[in-house]
């Protein structure tokens, strides 16, 4: 399991959560920033730091952001 940053993403792009990965594994895409699941080391630093609320555990991303952890897993194929 992983990260995953959902739809309060869109638009925003703060890049906090960017500043404070040890591992460098959130990357810039054209709306959002995305995490990379072979990368994160699940430490959670990001989600204390997001702005906006939109980094989950996987298994925790709302009902309404499922999709989020599809559209996350794609931006990396």
């Amino acid at each position: 399991m992983t990260f995953v940053i959902t739809e309060p993403c869109v638009g925003t792009k703060d890049k906090a959560c960017v500043d404070v990965c040890p591992v460098d594994c959130i990357h810039e895409g054209d709306e959002m920033l995305f995490i990379d699941p072979a990368e994160c080391i699940d430490c959670g630093l990001c989600v204390t730091e997001c702005p906006v609320d939109a980094i989950f555990f996987e298994d925790d991303v709302p009902e309404q952001w499922k999709a989020y952890i599809q559209k996350n897993a794609d931006f990396f194929q």
